[in-house]
C-alpha cells in the first residue's frame, strides 16, 4: 500500500512537471510571444528543476515554447513617440524607418524595399491578409 502511494504521487508529480505549470495554471496564455516572465510560473517551474532536473527542464521548455511563462500583455508594443518617428508628413508609415526599428528590435537585416504593407479594417480581415500571404509564398517556392 505504502508502494502504491508513492508510486502514484511520483506519477503525479511527474506528470505535473512534464507539462508545465504555466500550461496548467494558465492554458488562455498559449500563443504568447515574449514579454515579461511571470514570476510565479517561473519560480514554480524552478521548484521543478530543483526537485527533478529533467522534468524541471522540462517544464520551463513547455512553457517557453508555449507562451504560458509570459504574463499577458506585456510584449513590446509600440508608443505614441515611437509610431510618430515611423510616420511621414502625411501620416503614412515610412518603409525604410519601419526596416531600421524591427532591425534593432530583432537584430535582423531588413531591407526596406522588400517589405509590403497592407490596410486591414479587423483583426479577422489581417487574419485573412496573413492566410492569403502564406499561401502565396509556399505557392511562389
Amino acid at each position: 500500500m505504502k508502494h502504491q502511494v508513492l508510486g502514484i504521487s511520483l506519477t503525479a508529480i511527474l506528470t505535473i512537471q512534464l507539462s508545465g505549470c504555466g500550461v496548467l495554471l494558465h492554458p488562455e496564455r498559449k500563443g504568447q510571444r515574449g514579454g515579461q516572465i511571470d514570476p510565479a510560473i517561473a519560480v514554480l517551474d524552478a521548484a521543478g528543476l530543483l526537485l527533478f532536473v529533467v522534468p524541471g527542464l522540462i517544464a520551463f521548455g513547455v512553457d517557453l515554447y508555449y507562451g504560458t511563462i509570459y504574463l499577458p500583455g506585456t510584449a513590446k508594443t509600440l508608443n505614441e513617440d515611437e509610431l510618430n518617428m515611423l510616420k511621414s508628413q502625411d501620416g503614412q508609415i515610412q518603409p525604410v524607418q519601419l526596416a531600421r526599428l524591427v532591425s534593432e528590435q530583432t537584430g535582423q537585416h531588413i531591407q526596406p524595399e522588400a517589405m509590403v504593407s497592407y490596410s486591414v479594417g479587423s483583426v479577422d480581415e489581417l487574419k485573412f491578409m496573413l492566410t492569403e500571404v502564406q499561401i502565396h509564398k509556399k505557392t511562389a517556392s
